[in-house]
C-alpha cells in the first residue's frame, strides 16, 4: 500500500474520517476476501488521481469489528464517502474505477 493511502483503525477513525473538513472514502476490507484484492489497486490509482482534494483509507473490518458493526457494513468491499464527518454515499462489492470516480465527482 502506498502513502496515499491511510490505514485507520478504531483508535485513529474518528480524527482521519469523522474530523476531517475533506471528503474521505473508506474502504472496508478484509485480508481473506477476493473482490477487496481487485478493488485495492483503484483504490490506490484514485488516491492519487484525487490527491489534496479526498482522504482516502482503508479499515480492515476483522480487526475492527466495532467500527464495522457502527456502520452496519454487512458485505465487502464497502466503500463510504464521508464528507463532513457525514456518510453521503456508499458502494457495496468490487465496481469499476468510473463509478468511484463519478460518485467522488459529484461530492467535490
Amino acid at each position: 500500500m502506498s502513502d496515499a493511502v491511510t490505514v485507520v483503525t478504531k483508535d485513529t477513525f474518528d480524527q482521519v474520517v469523522l474530523q476531517s473538513q475533506d471528503i474521505v472514502m473508506v474502504d472496508f476490507w478484509a485480508t481473506w476476501c477476493g473482490p477487496c484484492k481487485i478493488v485495492a489497486p483503484v483504490v490506490e490509482e484514485l488516491a492519487k488521481e484525487y490527491e489534496g482534494r479526498v482522504t482516502f483509507a482503508k479499515l480492515n473490518t476483522d480487526e475492527n469489528p466495532d467500527l464495522a458493526s457502527r456502520y452496519n457494513i454487512r458485505g465487502i468491499p464497502t466503500l463510504m464517502f464521508f464528507k463532513e464527518g457525514k456518510v453521503m454515499d456508499q458502494v457495496v462489492g468490487a465496481v469499476p474505477k468510473a463509478q468511484l470516480k463519478s460518485k467522488l465527482d459529484a461530492l467535490i
